[in-house]
């Protein structure tokens, strides 16, 4: 068997240690000590100074949640003259889907599946009916065309007035309603 190169070394260190501890035992002269105990007590106590009071904190509300934030730069609008685009208005024409009778807001995504990879979002109309729909198919009362469908929201574009007689396109999203 072999031996530690430290194994001597803890022997020693033990030895000492354990004769320290049986020499402060066996001496049992603790009169020094029990003399400086009885002077530390009749000794009157220290006072401790009482904490500093503070004052209380009062939060900031940002009561300006909803408006532009402070370290963005704000939005120039300009007027639009229509001139140098292409004019946008409604396929009349077309024959309308039965999505396109109810208002967009009433309208909710509530799943999706995939078909001979194509991807088709489920449309609640709020009646009680839930409706297949992909790309290429209208919903909404503002001619609302679908331009993407993905798992977790659908993309639509809408044609609606500009207010001049004429038309601008609208994107807007439909999110995936989560279950509450």
């Amino acid at each position: 068997m072999k031996q530690s190169k430290t194994a001597p070394f803890r022997l020693l260190v033990l030895t000492v240690v354990s004769l320290l501890i049986t020499a402060c035992v066996a001496s049992g002269n603790h009169a020094d000590l029990q003399q400086f105990m009885e002077q530390a007590r009749t000794q009157p106590q220290g006072e401790i100074e009482p904490l500093p009071t503070f004052r209380m904190y009062e939060s900031y509300k940002y009561s300006v949640v909803a408006q532009r934030s402070p370290f963005e730069k704000p939005l120039t609008v300009t007027a639009d003259d229509g001139q140098g685009k292409v004019a946008v208005k409604p396929d009349e024409s077309r024959e309308k889907e039965y999505l396109e009778g109810f208002n967009y807001a009433a309208l909710t995504m509530v799943g999706t599946l995939e078909k001979d990879g194509v991807l088709w979002s489920l449309i609640d109309d709020g009646q009680g009916s839930v409706h297949r729909v992909t790309v290429g198919n209208y919903l909404g009362k503002n001619h609302g065309k679908i331009v993407l469908v993905s798992p977790s929201q659908l993309n639509v574009v809408e044609i609606v007035p500009d207010g001049k007689e004429g038309w601008v396109e609208r994107p807007r999203a439909l999110a995936l309603k989560e279950n509450d």
